[in-house]
């Protein structure tokens, strides 16, 4: 049976012969599928550019005894500009790795998709900082993916606000400072507690969409990352790079702001 669905590739996998082009897809229609594009490897092929990574394209496809065969794919948005800087490109493969990991599979992943759209067309654009970018797609990809943390209020007393919180990683639960938080967990500015309620709590066309002072954005950062890899048990090769790549800017930015505080003081 064909079908047409719209995908992102997130991923090109080993080619198979030397016309074959076999890649991972987030499907609107089927969830992630492993795929194969005939002739995709061929300059003058139709489905060349359209099966490329991080291209949105809409496929037509049918089943195999172990993978799909993508019959017809035409691109319907490049990212571009994502190539042209290459810590966001790593970012959004980061991205793409953990959407392979955990969206379904033979299911209807619409919502996958529009998250993914919509986080590659916000780093491409260069507005937002990459850090707020990241925690968005990191926190909403895991309430997709059923790990979904408890952020009404306090799990002791259920205090929702008007006092200090902190936050378990492995446990996804707040605790406030008047039940004296346990070992494990990690204090949360309200503004970082109030980033990440309107994160998991707002529309997708929103979500993204909420200002922060930069040491604010990084925590934020940080406490999502940790939530993740506490929730999956395992890290990224994708993540690792992007730090690489991140890593000095970050130092400039920090010995920057530290400038100014200085400045700002004399």
């Amino acid at each position: 049976m064909r079908l047409t669905t719209d995908a992102l590739i997130i991923r090109e996998n080993n080619n198979i012969g030397e016309s074959d082009r076999f890649v991972t897809a987030l499907t609107k229609d089927c969830g992630v599928v492993r795929a194969s594009a005939r002739g995709a490897q061929r300059i003058k092929s139709r489905n060349a550019s359209a099966t490329q990574l991080l291209t949105y394209s809409r496929l037509t496809l049918y089943k195999g005894r172990e993978k799909y065969i993508i019959d017809e794919a035409e691109p319907l948005h490049v990212f571009f500009d994502l190539r042209a800087d290459v810590e966001r490109l790593a970012a959004a493969q980061y991205f793409c790795e953990v959407a392979g990991l955990l969206a379904p599979r033979e299911e209807e992943a619409g919502d996958w998709l529009r998250l993914m759209l919509n986080a590659l067309h916000l780093l491409g654009g260069g507005k937002y900082a990459i850090s707020q970018i990241k925690a968005v797609t990191e926190l909403r990809l895991l309430a997709l993916g059923g790990f979904m943390p408890d952020l009404p209020g306090c799990r002791s007393c259920g205090t929702v606000e008007g006092v200090p919180f902190a936050f378990s990683p492995t446990e996804g639960t707040l605790v406030c400072a008047n039940c004296s938080p346990p070992a494990g967990y990690q204090p949360l500015s309200s503004s970082v507690l109030a980033a990440m309620r309107h994160i998991l709590y707002s529309p997708l066309e929103k979500c993204f969409f909420f200002a922060l002072p930069p040491e604010d954005g990084q925590a934020l950062s940080d406490i999502c990352e940790h939530f993740l890899l506490a929730q999956l048990g395992r890290g990224f090769h994708t993540l690792d790079f992007y730090h690489a790549l991140a890593a000095p800017m970050q130092a400039l930015q920090r010995a920057q702001q530290d400038g100014k505080a200085k400045d700002s003081t004399s």
